[in-house]
């Protein structure tokens, strides 16, 4: 385990990979999982509900018979299906991926098949061989049906007094349920708007000096405005290293140093991409002496 712990807005922390790269997930909300939940059912149960009813129809079997066979599809049918969908899918279902949740393991590592199959396999056992006991037994004793309602009621209100909103399965086989948000693209820091002309100009000796790994660096810092005197110090220490290493001599008031590191990047960038166009990937501020070094005419 790796220390998981869940904040009160159902936010996963301290949720550490093997990659070692921290990853913020959300628990999916308990409506979530039921509407999840539903539609698989619907899925699993519906096509099946129609083939018996389609029998019913042509007359070939009783009711008696009918109900046994659509007892036994739906039970060869849903365990393959939630086991073979979240393995397939890495960790979802049908219905998860409709309403974009997933399955994930509490200790960060991946999803192993066994954890797949434990969950879903508590599954059978938490609801639906009570239910089928329920509706299948006509002659049920009273005592035992209404042991089987309580266990039922029971086992479908666990999620909503655990803090990880895990069920049994989910305990048993130690994953957690996750919201699955769509993934937004952050902004192009080279966009510029319509009709703003540049401050800054850069001449190609100035752009020559860098390389991708600067410019990736260079657009990390831009990513987040300074908020603070230490925001702002840093992006005055960069700026003024950035003047001094290529040579620039045109004034850069202090006021304007975020605006120069921003028409930096967008030029820079414009500048590199341009020399990969022509095979020329500049890698980093050490590019001109592997030239150098692998000239043989050197």
């Amino acid at each position: 385990m790796n220390g998981v712990t869940v904040a009160r807005n159902g936010q996963i922390e301290n949720f550490i990979p093997p990659e070692g790269v921290p990853i913020t997930f959300v628990l999916a909300s308990r409506g979530a999982r039921v509407g999840a939940q539903v539609l698989d059912i619907i899925i699993t149960f519906g096509g099946t509900l129609a083939f018996i009813l389609l029998l019913a129809w042509s007359g070939v079997l009783g009711l008696a018979p009918l109900m046994a066979l659509y007892l036994l599809l739906t039970f060869f049918i849903r365990i393959p299906y939630y086991i073979f969908a979240e393995l397939v899918w890495n960790g979802r279902t049908l219905g998860k991926r409709i309403v974009r949740i997933r399955v994930i393991s509490a200790d960060g590592r991946r999803l192993t098949p066994h954890q797949i199959v434990a969950r879903n396999l508590m599954k059978e056992v938490e609801v639906f061989l009570p239910i089928t006991t329920l509706f299948a037994a006509a002659d049920l004793n009273t005592w035992v049906g209404i042991a089987i309602a309580v266990w039922m009621i029971l086992v479908l209100l666990v999620p909503f007094f655990n803090r990880k909103r895990q069920r049994f399965g989910d305990m048993i086989a130690d994953t957690l349920v996750v919201e699955m948000p769509q993934a937004v693209l952050l902004r192009d820091l080279s966009e510029s708007p319509k009709n703003e002309s540049s401050q800054f100009v850069f001449n190609p000796e100035h752009l020559e000096i860098y390389g991708q790994y600067e410019l990736q660096v260079l657009e990390s810092i831009l990513r987040e405005p300074p908020k603070s005197q230490e925001g702002y110090d840093r992006v005055r220490e960069v700026s003024r290293m950035i003047i001094k290493k290529i040579g620039y001599t045109d004034p850069v008031p202090q006021i304007d140093e975020w605006k120069f590191l921003l028409e930096f990047y967008k030029q820079q960038r414009g500048f590199l991409e341009n020399r990969h166009l022509f095979g020329d990937s500049r890698r980093d501020k050490f590019h001109a002496d592997r030239q150098k070094n692998s000239d043989p005419d050197g």
